[in-house]
């Protein structure tokens, strides 16, 4: 299972990279990873016309896409469409920021779950 990682170099500038998550356990419904730590779990629609310019991320927080997409763009340039059912750990809280928008003029369905 991939996670998307938004984060921040000693430059400011940000990048993707992909997780891993690492199973530790197996049961007879499915694999486990670890339990990670969370403090919260927050539920957002974004709506159709969606276009937000460079901004940092609020706080550490995962955002688990439940329909609909976004695009991100990072100040390296790259960019990613992030679907629904993935999930992305943001952690550019310093820094140039990035830039996020609908896909395909739908509205989305996500949940945040900040880790900080």
């Amino acid at each position: 299972m991939r996670i998307h990682n938004l984060y921040v170099d000693a430059q400011g500038e940000t990048h993707f990279r992909d997780i891993e998550v690492e199973w530790v356990e197996e049961r007879p419904g499915g694999k486990l990873s670890r339990r990670l730590p969370a403090t919260g779990i927050i539920f957002r629609q974004t709506g159709s016309d969606y276009d937000l310019d460079w901004h940092p991320a609020p706080r550490r927080q995962y955002i688990i896409n439940l329909d609909g997409g976004v695009e991100i763009t990072v100040s390296d340039g790259e960019k990613r469409v992030i679907g629904a059912g993935e999930v992305l750990l943001v952690e550019d809280i310093t820094g140039k920021g990035h830039m996020s928008k609908a896909i395909a003029g739908k509205m989305r369905h996500s949940i945040f779950v900040p880790i900080d």
